[in-house]
């Protein structure tokens, strides 16, 4: 599954968006910034948090940091995120490919208002290899989410 379902995502919903690959690793946040030459903070990293007995994704600047209080504010529970094989068990993507697109089952997303400081973005597309370059608008729309600001603010 993985980038093979991200590709089809696109090639329906978004066929002007290409996945793009790179040889260097992008698991991480730092990874991801420099296989992909851009600043960290443009880096829309995918949480996957269970609250309760719910499981949502949040998307999120690349230096944001969860406020567990906003969350628990938001959804009415305390976030705690999901173990390593649960994640790809329930996204379909494993840790370090996790993102909104392609997903095995559907989730429930949402993107932090973190997002909207850029033009563009670059969140995984669901290996520790590839990504796609989106406005965060775009990605909110294609992914059906909703807008919620649940991250510290930057000082």
């Amino acid at each position: 599954m993985s980038v093979e379902s991200v590709r089809a995502f696109f090639a329906e919903k978004a066929p002007d968006i290409a996945v793009i690959e790179s040889p260097l690793s992008s698991a991480t946040v730092a990874l991801a910034a420099e296989a992909y030459g851009v600043e960290p903070a443009r880096i829309a990293k995918t949480l996957s948090l269970r609250i309760g007995e719910r499981v949502v994704l949040i998307v999120a600047s690349g230096t944001s940091r969860m406020d567990n209080k906003k969350v628990k504010a938001r959804f009415g529970g305390k976030p705690k995120m999901l173990g390593v094989d649960e994640v790809a068990k329930i996204t379909g993507h494993e840790v370090g490919g996790v993102c909104p697109f392609g997903l095995k089952a559907p989730l429930a997303v949402y993107c932090d208002v973190s997002l909207k400081a850029f033009d563009e973005v670059v969140p995984a597309a669901g290996s520790t290899h590839s990504a796609v370059r989106i406005a965060p608008s775009r990605m909110a729309e294609l992914v059906k989410a909703e807008w919620i600001d649940v991250c510290q603010d930057q000082r």
